[in-house]
């Protein structure tokens, strides 16, 4: 089976850019001094290093692709979810517009179930309903990706001229469309080559209710990490083996030693 043109043309753009790491979806010491050194490109990186490493951005995408068969339509559905992101990412970073980034990606977390209760059918079968528009669904949900992405990038000081800060919130955000496009670029060529073969149709409800139990998982994660920065206390283990992906804990200068006792 031969790929599309297209599709041959973004594959190695995809493997030049996407980034080995691991799972960290916050932003670190390091990227924070990488950029406060750097110009508009280390903006732009980060960006695109953020998206790549954005597993629930990346579940919720692969659950919107999944069962798209053409480039039409694959730009179409793309185009609307990175118009959302791209509204609430510029405007709720540059009007500091933010809220508690755990609750934030518990509720992206919903989106990615919703993405895979919706493609195995689940309005059908549960409620006798018709799935609701895709194209509105999915613009709404990139509102709410788009201010996920923004209070991640809310962490850092991004300058108190207006004119800078927008120019760093707009390379930030291109960055994320450079890895969205790197990452798109993988799932489509994956789903091209898996849809031609038999094991697709059989294993697709599988697939997609291990997309919906991911976003179970990450769902209870984040409320977990809400439930620890607001009661930090209430975790009777060693500090020193729970630490979480959005924050920085500093446990050598921690002077709180009761949650190392049971």
């Amino acid at each position: 089976m031969k790929l599309p043109l297209w599709l041959k043309r973004l594959t190695p753009a995809f493997l030049m850019l996407i980034p080995l790491m691991a799972v960290a979806h916050g932003i670190s010491d390091e990227d924070k001094q990488r950029m406060l050194d750097g110009g508009y490109l280390q903006y732009i990186g980060l960006g695109a290093s953020h998206m790549l490493t954005g597993y629930d951005h990346l579940l919720f995408l692969f659950g919107v692709v999944f069962f798209l068969t053409s480039f039409r339509d694959v730009a179409k559905f793309v185009t609307v979810f990175t118009i959302g992101h791209c509204i609430t990412l510029i405007f709720a970073t540059y009007f500091k517009i933010t809220w508690n980034y755990y609750l934030v990606d518990a509720i992206i977390a919903l989106s990615v179930m919703y993405k895979a209760f919706d493609n195995n059918g689940g309005f059908q079968k549960y409620f006798n309903a018709k799935s609701p528009n895709l194209l509105a669904a999915v613009f709404g949900f990139g509102l709410l990706h788009g201010f996920g992405l923004s209070t991640r990038l809310q962490q850092l000081p991004l300058g108190d001229d207006n004119t800078s800060m927008l120019l760093r919130i707009l390379s930030f955000n291109l960055g994320v469309e450079l890895g969205q496009i790197a990452a798109l670029a993988a799932m489509v060529a994956l789903l091209t080559l898996w849809r031609h073969r038999p094991s697709f149709k059989r294993f697709s409800y599988v697939a997609n209710l291990g997309l919906f139990y991911a976003g179970v998982y990450l769902l209870f994660m984040q409320l977990h990490g809400y439930q620890h920065d607001v009661d930090p206390d209430s975790f009777r283990f060693p500090a020193t083996e729970h630490q979480h992906i959005h924050e920085d804990m500093d446990i050598q200068n921690s002077t709180d030693n009761s949650r190392n006792t049971l």
